[in-house]
């Protein structure tokens, strides 16, 4: 195979696909995808796509959930040597419009369900073409038939139009012939991904072939090549593909392996449960949230899931008490996967010793990881706690037209360009990198460093709790106080601030006690489920300011 640095993400993918062009590649709703028809499949949607004008480097944006068409039009954009710009499916008419003026993008892939929100920024934007599709487009017709007699289908009202066109017709329409376009791996940009802004704007993060290259090869070399059973393994994916994480886990150990990847649309418990005793799954990655939701799952007991072998857990942190329970239940271990957008993925918990909750993994190769002081950047010796920094020749060191937002995440270190992961961490002696907090997530109760997720975890595990958020509440006396925002369970009963203080008084250093509890129905959530604590700490700070303008 030729080296990664002349590589670009579909080289791997196209030997592929020609040397298990008969085996599965995709399952998904029951209906099989081998790799030969997937490589006709895109070689036909990069057809479609050239012809009806889109052109290397041009921005289109998928906006679909999990499916066969995220993935055609993924490797089919690039193929053409265009820029994908993967987003949520539940994002709103305002947030897309920012996005396609922000990336300036002419075309639009989006599920039939969105199409309302694409047709109201149409003329808000530069988009000159929309492409719709629905979740089940592409299986069998008898089962399209029977999901939407049973509304197993959400379908969205679709206007026929001028520069509007359907994902089925391009397919019908197009030979599989696609353009021959010469891709510069270092130069030319494979995607821009968007992630959360301190300014309370997205950012676009643009990211080369030889970007994703780079970490893809790492996992393949250095963490799983012993260990992955090349065209035979079974990959379960149900992560959203349009965040890094879930996209780069799919590619290293899925399609770059000829393997079958189990594709679902949405993290339904039992449709997970089912689909690894069903299809015997070997490789899974999920985010801590799934793993909690399938071990308080009442039927858990029903399915066989004795074919797991390596799960994978990132996005989030591991609280330690999943981390316990699912080795006690399965005998096997959660590893880990650390990363962020910016940099791609960073770290993992490496197969050949046990992981620990509180461990990230060890470093990619490609991936230069150090630990400094957060106000000084001073390079801190093994051991010491510090804001972890990373950086690797290949990738891109900004943001799409964000130049302050660039200038605070990366730093000049050595004469080299470090992006700040935004959390704390101390390396330990063996090289592996050991969490402690996002800074933004630690608590400054007088001396102390009191860690928002160590205090929502112990809350977490009392039986009438499903959801906490702990952030800091500004004292001149202590510096801040701590307050937990907590969700019960609908049937409990009986249980107050009282009873969780006491909980938490048995599990937890006095310090680290919360001195408010307040109860809510909900907690916001970002678009890929992680909690915004940023939200609750906002607030409290409005509730504090308008109390202090209260007259005496």
């Amino acid at each position: 195979m030729e080296s990664f640095e002349s590589q670009y993400t579909l080289s791997r993918f196209s030997e592929m696909c020609k040397k298990y062009s008969d085996k599965t590649a995709i399952l998904y709703l029951g209906e099989r995808f081998t790799y030969g028809r997937l490589e006709t499949l895109i070689d036909k949607f990069a057809t479609g796509l050239a012809d009806m004008g889109v052109k290397p480097q041009d921005r289109v944006m998928l906006y679909i959930s999990n499916c066969p068409q995220w993935i055609i039009a993924n490797f089919a954009i690039n193929k053409i040597g265009a820029i994908v710009v993967p987003v949520s499916p539940i994002y709103t008419a305002f947030e897309i419009e920012y996005m396609i003026n922000d990336a300036n993008i002419e075309t639009v892939i989006c599920l039939d369900t969105n199409f309302v929100y694409v047709k109201e920024v149409m003329e808000k934007t530069n988009l000159k073409r929309i492409i719709i599709t629905n979740l089940a487009d592409l299986v069998a017709p008898w089962k399209r038939v029977i999901g939407y007699m049973f509304d197993k289908i959400p379908a969205g009202k679709v206007e026929k139009g001028k520069n509007i066109y359907f994902f089925t017709d391009i397919l019908k329409k197009s030979w599989p012939r696609p353009p021959e376009v010469k891709i510069d791996p270092w130069k030319d940009l494979a995607y821009i991904m968007y992630t959360g802004g301190t300014t309370g704007f997205p950012k676009g993060v643009p990211g080369n072939h030889i970007g994703e290259v780079s970490y893809i090869n790492d996992i393949m070399e250095d963490v799983i090549k012993d260990y992955i059973d090349e065209g035979n393994d079974t990959v379960l994916m149900v992560n959203p593909l349009f965040h890094i994480m879930a996209k780069g886990f799919c590619i290293a150990f899925g399609f770059n392996y000829g393997n079958k990847v189990i594709l679902m649309p949405v993290p339904e418990v039992d449709a997970v449960l089912s689909a690894i005793e069903r299809y015997k799954v070997r490789w899974m990655l999920g985010v801590p949230a799934l793993y909690r939701m399938i071990l308080e799952s009442d039927r858990l007991d029903q399915y066989n899931l004795s074919s797991l072998r390596y799960c994978y857990c990132g996005g989030d942190v591991l609280p330690a008490e999943v981390f316990k329970t699912w080795e006690e239940k399965y005998g096997i271990p959660l590893y880990q996967v650390y990363g962020s957008t910016e940099i791609g993925h960073v770290a993992y918990s490496r197969l050949d010793k046990e992981p620990r909750a509180t461990t990230i993994g060890k470093p990619l190769k490609t991936r230069k990881s150090i630990v400094a002081d957060r106000d000084t950047l001073e390079i801190l010796p093994p051991g010491e706690l510090g804001e972890l920094l990373v950086t690797s020749p290949y990738t891109i060191k900004q943001y799409l037209n964000k130049p302050e937002e660039t200038a605070y995440s990366y730093v000049r270190l050595n004469n080299e360009i470090y992006y700040r992961m935004g959390d704390y961490v101390k390396m330990n002696e063996e090289g592996e990198l050991e969490f402690v907090e996002r800074t933004a997530d630690i608590i400054k109760y007088k001396a102390y460093r009191v860690s928002a997720s160590e205090v929502e975890a112990v809350l977490q595990d009392h039986p009438t709790v499903i959801g906490a958020c702990v952030v800091g509440i500004a004292d001149p006396k202590v510096g801040e106080r701590i307050k937990a925002i907590v969700v019960l369970k609908e049937d409990a009963k009986g249980i107050g601030s009282t009873e969780l203080l006491r909980w938490c008084r048995d599990r937890l250093a006095p310090y680290k006690v919360p001195q408010y509890i307040e109860f809510r129905d909900m907690l916001p959530k970002s678009k890929v489920g992680k909690l915004l604590r940023r939200e609750i700490r906002d607030e409290e700070k409005r509730k504090l300011e308008k109390e202090k303008k209260k007259p005496v």
